[in-house]
């Protein structure tokens, strides 16, 4: 099913579809698994401006990763969901993150920075920033509830797609989902 997927999916890059429409289409056509729950949407969306946090206290805004695909995580270390998929996000980050390509996660809620950093500590994670939203701001603006969640935003700065819950970020189905989305913009 995979590779008949892919097939419709370069059979219409070969023919001359439009390559952005291709590469958001990518990431519907190879969603499959858990990930066959991914939301595009219809038209991109406007990210809000709302800003967090880094571990230094300085303020970042999603526009600050304007130019670069960005697969945007928002968990907390009370969502065991969020704390099971960590390591994917890692793991994904390490195999594609680059100049082009990257991994933002946000805590969101109420989680000490102490705690974060002893969590990162823990389970070996090096690549992912450690990002803040205590008051679970810039998680309202953009429209989410329930934790964990997934938004995926282009080089423009819009979102065109997310995902509730948990997943395997670095499986293989997940990296061609996303190396297909990036390479069809």
């Amino acid at each position: 099913m995979r590779f008949l997927k892919l097939l419709v999916l370069y059979a219409g890059l070969a023919a001359g579809a439009n390559p952005v429409v291709a590469g958001t289409d990518a990431l519907f056509t190879l969603a499959e698994g858990d990930l066959a729950a991914l939301q595009l949407h219809g038209e991109p969306r406007a990210v809000p401006t709302t800003a967090v946090t880094d571990a230094s206290g300085k303020a970042v805004k999603l526009s600050d990763y304007r130019g670069k695909y960005v697969l945007l995580n928002f968990w907390a270390l009370w969502c065991a969901p969020c704390v099971k998929e960590m390591p994917s996000l890692e793991r994904l980050d390490a195999a594609l993150g680059s100049a082009k390509f990257e991994v933002v996660t946000i805590t969101t809620g109420r989680n000490s920075r102490a705690a974060v950093d002893k969590f990162f500590t823990e389970k070996k994670i090096t690549h992912l920033p450690k990002l803040f939203d205590p008051k679970m701001a810039l998680l309202r603006a953009i429209g989410g509830g329930s934790l964990p969640l997934t938004v995926l935003i282009g080089p423009d700065g819009l979102e065109v797609a997310r995902f509730n819950g948990d997943a395997e970020w670095d499986s293989p189905t997940a990296q061609a989902m996303l190396r297909g989305w990036m390479s069809g913009s």
